[in-house]
């Protein structure tokens, strides 16, 4: 089979996947690739098929678990109030178990403190523990170990 053709069939499977996001047709591609390889160096028909062959057995094997896996993972950049989790505030309104105000991000939020016996005094530091609606549960960096 000339090698054109290998590479026709390695065109229309890598639009094809394109499509469906399978990993599946794009290791066919890659597959169909590697035949046209082996076919533009000469080799018959069979030898090809060899090729095309373990080419996919060794993309299922090898590359397909971890494209999947890498897929699967959550990005590394948080968005929107998730990003702001972890973050140190200042209190400027004393932080008690259900009211205050801490400057977060160059922000004033509404706070109010993780631990419900504690009063953060004003001018403490804190660490934003969680976001819930529009108030931060902080909690006091001195307290932390």
């Amino acid at each position: 089979m000339p090698w054109f053709v290998w590479l026709l069939a390695a065109a229309v499977l890598g639009v094809a996947e394109f499509f469906t996001l399978t990993l599946f047709l794009g290791l066919l591609a890659g597959a169909a690739l590697v035949a046209a390889v082996v076919a533009g160096v000469g080799v018959g028909l069979l030898g090809q098929l060899v090729a095309l062959g373990a080419a996919v057995a060794a993309g299922l094997v090898l590359v397909r678990p971890v494209a999947l896996r890498q897929r699967e993972r959550r990005p590394l950049v948080r968005e929107g109030s998730d990003a702001l989790i972890g973050r140190r505030a200042e209190v400027v309104q004393e932080v008690t178990a259900t009211r205050g105000l801490v400057k977060l991000s160059g922000e004033e939020w509404s706070a109010r403190a993780l631990d419900e016996s504690l009063v953060i005094p004003v001018g403490a530091l804190v660490d934003v523990m969680e976001i819930e609606g529009a108030t931060a549960v902080v909690h006091p960096r001195a307290l932390l170990p």
